[in-house]
């Protein structure tokens, strides 16, 4: 597991839920997932949404649907993980800028996620953060001192 590039979520300062916004060239977006019913449908559309209003959707070529398609599973495998590994997903962030896009999803659980090593194709289930290691820049886990729960993020590149 990767932790090298660690950012706190509160770093990037305060956006309302579902917001849009640029610094310093970065657009954000986030949505809470707390108490909400059907997340992993509900926070792909949202990311598909992002991506379109990002000018990364509707892909011109091959390698920018592909990049697009890559964002949306790894938001569907943090999600996903979150529900089935720690008591649910909170929020959903999204943050881009013209080279990298940023995927976090905060969570109440207490648990490390981590690719199941080895990693064998044909076993079901077990995949989800071996995809999200493969598909990402780098990804890590980021912890509050004194709150409970944690941030999964995940870096992807920008399509060329």
């Amino acid at each position: 597991m990767s932790t090298t590039r660690p950012c706190s979520p509160g770093d990037r300062g305060p956006e309302p839920s579902g917001a849009s916004g640029a610094s310093e060239g970065r657009q954000v977006r986030r949505l809470s997932l707390d108490g909400e019913s059907g997340v992993v449908p509900l926070a792909r559309d949202f990311a598909r949404q992002a991506l379109h209003a990002w000018g990364w959707l509707p892909a011109a070529t091959a390698d920018r649907r592909a990049a697009a398609e890559d964002v949306l599973l790894v938001v569907s495998e943090l999600v996903t993980n979150a529900c089935l590994h720690a008591e649910g997903p909170d929020q959903l962030f999204l943050g881009c800028d013209n080279k990298v896009i940023r995927v976090e999803v905060s969570d109440r659980g207490t648990g490390q996620p981590t690719p199941r090593t080895p990693h064998r194709a044909g076993r079901p289930g077990g995949h989800g953060m071996f995809i999200v290691q493969r598909l990402s820049l780098d990804w890590g886990v980021v912890r509050t001192p004194g709150v409970s729960g944690k941030t999964v993020w995940a870096e992807l590149g920008a399509p060329a």
